[in-house]
C-alpha cells in the first residue's frame, strides 16, 4: 500500500478525498510544504506503508488513473528503484501537451531537476535518508538533500511512458522560475541549496577545496595583441553589425583585436562583416572551412588562431558590451585576481535596450572559497565570459551550440582561479530570434540532458582530481 503526501495549495477537500478512494493508497496526508527538515521528519515518522507518494499540488491540478498508480508501483518493485518518476500530460489554457521528463544520472545535481509532481519513493530509504536531512535542519533545501542522499544509495527510474495529467494553475511564470537561482529574493534559499549540494560533494569525494586551485601568471607566451573579442555568429544580420561596433569602440590602454567567427552565414551577415572588415583594422572576418561547427567549434576556431590574444573575450552576436570601459575592466581583473577565466555580470534587455526580470543578473551566490562547487547545481557562470588564452587552449570548447561555455567553465575552475566582476558590463538582447527564446519543453529537456552529461563528466573528473 502507498501513503499519499499532498503538499502545496488544495482546492478544496474533494481533492483529499479524490486521493484516498484510489485503492492502492492507504492513508492521506496533506502538508503546506516539504521543503524543512521538520516536514520531512514528520512524514518518516507517521509513514508505515512500503511506498509513499508526493503530490506537488502547486504544479496544478493532477488526474491519475488507479492503473497508472498500480504501475509506478510495480515499477518500483520490478526495478528495486528507491525513487520512481514518470512522464505526464500538461493542460493549460485549454490545450492539452505531452510533458517528457528525462532520465536522471550521476551529475543532475541541479535543484530543479525536473521529476514532475508526482514521484513514488520506497518508505525505508527515505526514513533512512531522513537522517542526515534532519541533522543538518534546512528550512529550504530539505527535500533537495533528500534526493541527493537517496541518489547516493540507491537509484532513480524514469518511466517513459505518460502516466497522468496535470491541469497547470493560471499565472505560471516559466520565466521567473528560470531566474529563481539568480534572484536576490531567494538568496537564503539558494544559501541552503548549496550547503546541501556542498556536503553530497563532500560525501562523495567531488568538492574541490579553495587551497587546491591555482593562481595564474601570464607572462609565460607571447601574444600579437593583449585581448580578442571573440564573436561567433551564424545568420544574425540583424545584431551582428551593433555587436562588431560595441568591441571595436572599446577604449583600452593595451592592443586588441575582434575575431568573428562567421559559420556559412546565408542571410547576408557575411557581406555585412566584410564591409566591417575593409575599413577596421583590428577586425577579423574569419570563415571556416568546416561546414560542422557548433558555437563551440567556431570558439575554437578563434582560440587557435595566431591572431588570438593573450586573452579571449566573448561577446555574442545578439549582445553588447555596456560601454566602452567593459574590455578594460575585463583585463584589469585578470590582473588583479591572477585567475584563468573571469566572468562578469549582466542586464537582460530587450531590443529597445529596456531591462528586463530578474534585473541584474550578477551570480553573487559564486565565492571564492566553493563557487567552483557550487557551480555544479546552477545552470550558469554569468556573462561575459573571458579566458586566458593558454588555459583555454588546453581545455578547448566541446563542438555544441549549447551549454559549450558552461562545459569549459566548469572544467577551468576545477583547477585555476576565477575572477568575478559584479557589475553590470554586459547587455544580453532577448528577442525572437534568440537561441533560448519560446524553447519547446523537448528542446528544453535535449539542453538539460546535455548539461547533465557536462556535470557527469565533471564529477568524474573532480572525484579523479580530489582522490
Amino acid at each position: 500500500m502507498i501513503t499519499c503526501i499532498l503538499h502545496g495549495r488544495i482546492a478544496n477537500d474533494e481533492t483529499t478525498v479524490r486521493w484516498a478512494t484510489l485503492p492502492q493508497v492507504s492513508r492521506v496526508h496533506h502538508f503546506p510544504e516539504l521543503c524543512s527538515s521538520q516536514s520531512v521528519s514528520e512524514i518518516a515518522r507517521i509513514c508505515r506503508s512500503e511506498y509513499l507518494l508526493l503530490c506537488d499540488l502547486s504544479a496544478g491540478d493532477i488526474e491519475i488513473t488507479p492503473q497508472a498508480l498500480k504501475r509506478m508501483a510495480d515499477i518500483a518493485v520490478q526495478t528495486a528503484a528507491d525513487w520512481v518518476y514518470a512522464d505526464y500530460h500538461t493542460e493549460k489554457d485549454g490545450k492539452t501537451e505531452p510533458f517528457p521528463t528525462i532520465d536522471y544520472r550521476q551529475g543532475s545535481l541541479r535543484d530543479d531537476f525536473r521529476f514532475g509532481p508526482l514521484i513514488l519513493l520506497r518508505t525505508s530509504s527515505f526514513r533512512n535518508s531522513t537522517k542526515n536531512v534532519c541533522n543538518e535542519k534546512y528550512r529550504y533545501a530539505a527535500l533537495y538533500r533528500l534526493r541527493l542522499d537517496m541518489a547516493k544509495k540507491g537509484h532513480l527510474f524514469h518511466i517513459r511512458e505518460a502516466l497522468y495529467r496535470c491541469k497547470a494553475h493560471t499565472g505560471t511564470n516559466d520565466d521567473k522560475a528560470m531566474f529563481a537561482y539568480v534572484d536576490p529574493a531567494n538568496r537564503e534559499i539558494q544559501r541552503e541549496m548549496e550547503q546541501a549540494c556542498t556536503q553530497y560533494l563532500k560525501e562523495i569525494g567531488a568538492w574541490i577545496a579553495p587551497e587546491s586551485i591555482s593562481a595564474v601568471t601570464f607572462d609565460k607566451e607571447k601574444f600579437p595583441c593583449e585581448a580578442t573579442v571573440v564573436i561567433p555568429v551564424r545568420n544574425r544580420v540583424k545584431t551582428i553589425g551593433d555587436a562588431i561596433d560595441s568591441a571595436l569602440s572599446q577604449t583600452t590602454c593595451f592592443p586588441f583585436n575582434v575575431i568573428v567567427v562567421d559559420n556559412h552565414s546565408d542571410d547576408g551577415a557575411t557581406q555585412l562583416i566584410a564591409d566591417k572588415s575593409a575599413h577596421a583594422g583590428n577586425l577579423m572576418h574569419l570563415i571556416p572551412e568546416r561546414k560542422d561547427l557548433g558555437i563551440g567549434g567556431c570558439w575554437n576556431e578563434a582560440v587557435y588562431h595566431p591572431s588570438c590574444g593573450r586573452f579571449s573575450v566573448q561577446l555574442d552576436s545578439d549582445d553588447l558590451y555596456a560601454d566602452v570601459h567593459t574590455l578594460q575592466k575585463i583585463v584589469d581583473c585578470f590582473y588583479e585576481t591572477h585567475a584563468a577565466m573571469v566572468i562578469g555580470a549582466y542586464f537582460m534587455v530587450d531590443f529597445a535596450l529596456r531591462k528586463l526580470l530578474p534585473g541584474l543578473i550578477d551570480h553573487r551566490e559564486w565565492t571564492s572559497d566553493n563557487g567552483r562547487n557550487n557551480a555544479l547545481r546552477i545552470n550558469g557562470f554569468g556573462a561575459p565570459r573571458a579566458f586566458y588564452t593558454p588555459a583555454l587552449r588546453e581545455t578547448g570548447f566541446p563542438n555544441v551550440s549549447y551549454g559549450e561555455d558552461y562545459a569549459v567553465a566548469l572544467a577551468i575552475s576545477r583547477r585555476f582561479k576565477v575572477g568575478r566582476i559584479y557589475d553590470p558590463v554586459y547587455l544580453c538582447r532577448r528577442w525572437d530570434g534568440n537561441s533560448d527564446a519560446a524553447l519547446s519543453v523537448q528542446q528544453q529537456n535535449e539542453y538539460d540532458r546535455y548539461k547533465d552529461s557536462i556535470r557527469t563528466i565533471e564529477l568524474l573528473a573532480r572525484q579523479k582530481h580530489t582522490g
